[in-house]
């Protein structure tokens, strides 16, 4: 078996499965349904997401405004979680300033009707597979508050190690202060 060819670039559109894919946003096409899915989801979100307490149109809209930009840096590559055909969510591979050299920084967020059925887990998969090809990148990160147990079970169940504790500023209502850090290395 070859391994996968290394890509400059995270594969604009990933199909996940039959029912699922990744796809970078459309700015402008993405934005009512984007919106919508956000709206549904502000109780859902709001005590891990301090983004949603300035939610607003606008907001979202220049969210999706900056994500070309930002994919054409590098520094970030944000993906619409489709779910059958409809948006349910959003997720990304992410570097940050402080993030260390050859690590990418998974996150993601569902709307309440996708949770449970796996498609954070295999969103998070697909994304870490399309880190390891990005040149230079042998490493893969998801952060979450401890008290957040469903953010906490897909690195679990993606064989990431679960590492410290560090401390973060609690934002959102429910956050406690610290951040849980999980990785996984690539191999050979």
């Amino acid at each position: 078996m070859s391994l996968p060819r290394p890509l400059a670039l995270p594969q604009p559109v990933i199909t996940v499965d039959d029912d699922l894919t990744l796809r970078a946003f459309d700015a402008g096409a993405d934005l009512p349904e984007f919106f919508r899915v956000i709206e549904e989801s502000l109780d859902h979100l709001r005590p891990w997401m301090p983004w949603v307490a300035e939610h607003s149109r606008d907001r979202t809209t220049g969210f999706l405004a900056g994500r070309a930009g930002l994919w054409a840096s590098g520094q970030e590559y944000s993906y619409a979680i489709v779910l059958d055909g409809a948006i349910v969510g959003s997720c990304g591979l992410i570097r940050y300033e402080d993030t260390p050299a050859g690590t990418r920084e998974i996150g993601y967020w569902l709307h309440p009707s996708a949770t449970g059925r796996g498609v954070a887990t295999r969103a998070a998969r697909a994304l870490t597979e399309q880190a390891f090809r990005l040149p230079g990148v042998d490493r893969v990160q998801i952060l979450h508050d401890p008290a957040n147990t469903a953010s906490a079970a897909v690195p679990a169940r993606l064989g990431f190690t679960k590492g410290g504790r560090r401390p973060a500023e609690a934002l959102a209502p429910a956050e406690t202060g610290e951040v849980q850090v999980w990785h996984l290395s690539a191999v050979g």
